[in-house]
C-alpha cells in the first residue's frame, strides 16, 4: 500500500529520482528531442507535482502541466527502477487523470519517446485510454517523439 500526495520538490529523494529521469532521457534521446523538465521548471505555478510514497520510500512521481483551461499535459512520469512492474505507474497516471477531471480539463496530452525504452509507457497509456495524436502546444513533429491524448 502506498500514498500519492502533492509534493513541493524539496526532498533529496525526489531530486535524485528526477535527476535519474533527466539522465536517462539524455542518454536515450538526442538532446534536441528531450522535453523533460528540470527541477526549477517543475516548480512553475501551472504545474502540479505528485509523488507516490510507501512510508519513507519514494516509489515514483508525475506531474500535470496546465496548458489551458481545457488541456493539461502529463510530465515527469518516473517510477524508481526497483519499483517498476508493480502497478505504481498505472495508479499514478489514474490519479493525475482524476485530478485533471477535478480541474475541469477536457483533455490530457503527453509526449514521450519512440525508442524501445518507452514501449512500456506507450502500453500503459494505451491501457488508460490514450490515443496517438500529432504534436500539440509548442511541440514540433520529431521522429524521436510520440504524442498521445486522452479526451475526458
Amino acid at each position: 500500500m502506498f500514498t500519492i500526495a502533492l509534493d513541493d520538490l524539496s526532498s533529496l529523494q525526489v531530486t535524485e529520482l528526477l535527476q535519474q529521469h533527466l539522465n536517462d532521457m539524455y542518454r536515450i534521446s538526442p538532446a534536441e528531442s528531450v522535453h523533460a523538465l528540470d527541477l526549477s521548471k517543475l516548480k512553475a505555478a501551472n504545474i502540479k507535482f505528485w509523488c507516490a510514497w510507501q512510508e519513507q520510500v519514494l516509489l515514483g512521481c508525475g506531474a500535470l502541466k496546465i496548458l489551458s483551461s481545457s488541456q493539461g499535459e502529463i510530465k515527469s512520469m518516473r517510477i524508481a527502477s526497483d519499483q517498476r512492474r508493480k502497478g505504481i505507474a498505472s495508479q499514478l497516471v489514474a490519479h493525475i487523470i482524476d485530478e485533471a477531471r477535478c480541474l475541469g480539463l477536457k483533455q490530457v496530452l503527453l509526449e514521450t519517446g519512440t525508442q524501445t525504452f518507452f514501449k512500456p509507457a506507450h502500453q500503459l497509456y494505451l491501457r488508460k485510454g490514450f490515443q496517438f495524436c500529432g504534436p500539440f502546444a509548442d511541440y514540433q513533429a520529431d521522429p524521436n517523439s510520440t504524442f498521445m491524448r486522452l479526451n475526458l
